[in-house]
């Protein structure tokens, strides 16, 4: 039987405004934890994205009179989580959309690649990480393709080496985040990362929203546009093992503003819950709109005839769809862009229970058991974990 993988992005500013800490997390219906983000600098290091958050803030429980050089932060509560759930796995992710700024020059030299490399893996296991996602938004010349197929072949060949060296059988996972649109992984050399990865988490979302130039539809299953299917499709056909794809799920909406609906020109977009033209997921659909549902492309909206607002977002039954879809054509499973905005797995509509159950639960779920033996950490508690 084909173990599933259902990941899901945490970000380190979840636990501010939004309020959502590593705790909320339901991680009986998760695999893997892609931890957002990691920055990487113009010399190639890899730094943590918001210190406090990642290692520094103590949350309940953790002491202020422990001696040594102890972690906390995110960090330490996610180590709690692997240690009582070992079959967690919880990744880097390095990059995203305002961080890939510096991928191109860093990927293109070998001297600040080995120093991403090297400083990537080191805070791999300084923090307890099973593994680095690389979030490379995008590359866009042949160069940066080859580079980073050359960053990706170092990356695995440092990362088993580092296993091995520890004595470790079980590989650290090497993964990234890969674009759904034609005019980007057409650019991309599939075949020979995939030598070097071990899944593909396809970012297939964001087809439409406040730069189109009409409503659409922002993550529809098929369609003659942008469409999930056919992303996957040319992943495959550019020889990406269907195994190695993991299908990204929106937990947020996109809002357009003035318009009649799918298809037809907008003026602006809503307030959203956190920036302009965005929802999430939990506050979807809005009061006094209405739930639309294409079984033809597989898609769905809200929409408000007094506003004229249309949001486009996944419902429970698009993702049923989705999770068969994964199924059927033998893909590795979910991921989800970002879980803080789902609602709670107890509740009908959460989208994290849809898929758990979709995808056939426990019995399915991916239980390749997490790394628990750190001994290079520089934190004592991470080497000790968190005895």
């Amino acid at each position: 039987m084909t173990k599933r993988i259902i990941s899901v992005y945490f970000t380190s500013w979840s636990i501010y405004a939004r309020e959502f800490n590593v705790k909320d997390l339901d991680v009986t219906k998760i695999s893997h934890i892609n931890y957002a983000f990691a920055n990487l600098d113009s010399d190639g290091n890899v730094k943590l994205g918001d210190p406090w958050a990642d290692t520094d803030k103590h949350f309940d429980g953790d002491s202020w009179n422990e001696e040594g050089n102890n972690l906390y932060g995110n960090w330490k509560q996610l180590g709690l989580l692997k240690k009582r759930n070992r079959h967690l796995k919880v990744l880097i992710s390095i990059g995203g959309w305002t961080w890939s700024t510096n991928f191109p020059a860093v990927a293109a030299n070998p001297s600040k690649r080995n120093i991403m490399v090297t400083s990537a893996i080191k805070m791999m296991y300084d923090l307890g990480a099973d593994g680095i996602d690389i979030d490379w938004e995008y590359p866009s010349t042949e160069s940066d393709a080859n580079n980073y197929v050359t960053l990706c072949k170092e990356f695995r060949h440092e990362m088993d080496k580092y296993a091995e060296k520890i004595g470790e059988q079980n590989p650290f996972l090497l993964t990234a985040a890969v674009p759904c649109g034609p005019d980007q992984y057409k650019k991309l050399c599939l075949k020979d990362m995939s030598k070097y990865l071990d899944f593909f988490n396809l970012m297939s979302y964001d087809m439409s929203g406040s730069w189109s130039s009409v409503a659409g539809h922002q993550a529809n299953l098929y369609g003659d546009g942008l469409s999930v299917d056919k992303a996957v499709t040319a992943y495959i056909s550019r020889g990406v093992p269907s195994q190695k794809i993991v299908v990204g799920i929106p937990m947020y909406g996109r809002s357009f503003t003035n318009t009649k609906g799918i298809g037809h020109p907008f003026d602006g977009t809503g307030e959203g819950t956190w920036e302009k033209g965005v929802f999430d997921y939990k506050k979807l659909p809005p009061q006094n709109s209405q739930e639309f549902f294409d079984d033809k492309i597989v898609a769905s909206y809200s929409y408000n005839q007094i506003r004229k607002e249309l949001i486009t977002y996944d419902t429970p039954d698009i993702v049923r769809l989705k999770a068969k879809y994964v199924i059927d054509n033998n893909l590795r499973g979910v991921m989800n862009w970002e879980i803080s905005s789902d609602f709670p797995t107890s509740h009908s509509r959460s989208l994290l229970s849809i898929e758990f159950d979709s995808l056939n639960g426990t019995e399915c779920l991916d239980s390749t058991p997490n790394h628990i033996y750190y001994p290079d950490s520089v934190y004592d508690n991470v080497r000790n974990y968190f005895g």
